[in-house]
């Protein structure tokens, strides 16, 4: 591995996505792809035994979720940086991101000028986040209080995974497996999820979340 360059982990479970990035990144005379992972346990290998500066995630791995994945980061590598790239609207995810322990958040549709951006920003310890992104993080901070904003923000990181998997067609045994948790647990967060979006039953709940998921916002 070259000397002196910022190495980076990718994590996708899109093969020609990590191709692409690969190739962006490598361009670069001071950035080197050091390794690459398809899901969550592969890139926690990687980083226990591979020194790396920092990990480029997707929030939507293969059965697991990118918020837990980075959480984990900050807790057991908290010197790896991190950077959401992510088709998921930076609107519900990127202030999710950051508390998790991300250091940036770009979305797939950007330029590639943006991303190098992004990771140029995090390297040298400032967010890497949109104009967008940032301005909202200054008024939440002047206000000092979170911005009142739709039913579904307020749902928590597991509550809102759920809630994504169930727009995507899933059914609570699908939820369980993929998030690796009980077919009883995905029930008690679907209870939660029906008060907090004030739904009546099961059917509104699917109804709710297949809306939501057609309209962009996963």
């Amino acid at each position: 591995m070259p000397d002196g360059k910022f190495k980076i982990l990718l994590v996708d479970d899109h093969p020609l996505v990590r191709e692409w990035l690969a190739s962006l990144i490598n361009q670069q005379p001071d950035l080197v792809v050091c390794g690459e992972a398809d899901s969550a346990p592969e890139a926690l290998g990687y980083l226990n035994s591979q020194a790396t500066d920092l990990a480029i995630i997707d929030l939507s791995l293969k059965e697991s979720s990118g918020l837990e994945l980075i959480k984990t980061i900050r807790s057991t590598h908290p010197a790896v940086a991190v950077i959401v790239l992510s088709m998921h609207d930076e609107k519900h995810y990127a202030e999710r991101a950051i508390r998790a322990g991300a250091r940036g958040y770009v979305m797939k549709r950007e330029t590639t000028k943006k991303i190098i951006a992004a990771i140029q920003q995090v390297r040298s310890g400032k967010l890497g986040v949109s104009d967008e992104v940032a301005a909202l993080f200054a008024e939440r901070f002047v206000d000092n209080r979170r911005r009142s904003g739709t039913p579904v923000e307020e749902l928590s990181d597991r509550e809102l995974e759920v809630f994504r998997l169930l727009g995507q067609g899933l059914d609570t045994r699908s939820v369980a497996n993929c998030l690796h948790i009980s077919i009883k647990t995905v029930q008690a967060y679907c209870a939660r999820i029906k008060d907090k979006l004030n739904l009546a039953n099961a059917t509104e709940l699917l109804r709710e979340a297949i809306r939501w998921s057609e309209s962009g916002a996963f």
